[in-house]
């Protein structure tokens, strides 16, 4: 299935969905359909909505995008030996298929190559849409938050009692019988940790926040581990959308970057776009 699903990549996918529709502009309700349809353009793992020209109330005029600033791609894969994607840090503008980019001109102003017409027969009459051009997202009467939610991706959260050992160094961060596995198509396990069995003392609350469109807000940690700072190295979710309610005020760890013992037996570290960098 893994092989069927990376091998679609270089395409451009469309897929049908029932939901209304909605975002809106400051104030405004810009767009409104229920007709919409989840578009992933080539090499994208992240979909945008589409919808029919109509259910955008605005003008859409043409956008002109001098070819240097058409955005920049960030290619990677999700895991080691996987074929390239493009990193959600990949702007709408950078699209990866044929088409005409637009802006919409509503009354309160222009969102300037909020659109995109893209050149092919299942989406003629439709333009795709930039989630991050829009002040705030609805499915049905639900506020969304990151991206589209995609309807062929899904979270197990499985509690354990499998001993979960993480650690960097020599200093233990979390020793628990007790977590809670979570599964995320197509990522990696993530193990969330009572906060009785974290190493709380080893951690430093970070600014850094992002968003999951499936499991809500994320605050994270970093961890002083002697001299060393590592950056951003946990997260939690303290107010955790329902797939991820199970794991509500858990705390898990980057285990690219960490020593991770199941049952005493060590695990090697995943390649993942996590492995040397940190999120945001």
């Amino acid at each position: 299935m893994r092989d069927l699903v990376m091998g679609a990549l270089p395409e451009l996918r469309v897929h049908p969905v029932e939901k209304w529709v909605r975002a809106t502009a400051g104030d405004a309700v810009v767009v409104s359909s229920r007709a919409a349809r989840l578009v992933w353009e080539p090499r994208r793992v992240v979909a945008a909505y589409a919808v029919p020209r109509e259910d955008v109330a605005g003008e859409l005029v043409p956008h002109a995008t001098p070819t240097e600033t058409a955005g920049q791609e960030h290619p990677f894969s999700l895991d080691e030996g996987g074929p390239p994607v493009l990193d959600p840090r990949t702007p709408f503008s950078a699209h990866s298929c044929p088409g005409a980019p637009l802006t919409i001109r509503t009354p309160d102003g222009d969102l300037p190559g909020a659109a995109f017409a893209p050149v092919d027969p299942d989406l003629a009459g439709y333009v795709v849409l930039d989630w991050k051009a829009f002040t705030q997202w609805y499915e049905e009467d639900e506020p969304v938050m990151g991206h589209p939610r995609d309807p062929f991706d899904r979270i197990d959260c499985l509690r354990s009692s499998r001993r979960v050992a993480i650690s960097a160094e020599d200093a233990v961060l979390a020793d628990s019988t007790r977590s809670t596995w979570l599964f995320e198509t197509p990522l990696l396990v993530r193990y969330y940790i009572p906060r009785e069995d974290v190493a709380m003392e080893l951690l430093e609350p970070s600014s850094l926040h992002t968003v999951c469109a499936y499991k809500g807000r994320a605050s994270y940690w970093s961890a002083r581990v002697g001299d060393r700072v590592l950056s951003n190295i946990a997260w939690t979710y303290e107010q955790a959308l329902h797939d991820a309610v199970p794991v509500q005020d858990m705390v898990a760890f980057f285990t690219e970057r960490l020593d991770l013992t199941v049952d005493g037996v060590a695990r090697p570290r995943p390649v993942t776009p996590w492995s040397d960098r940190a999120p945001g």
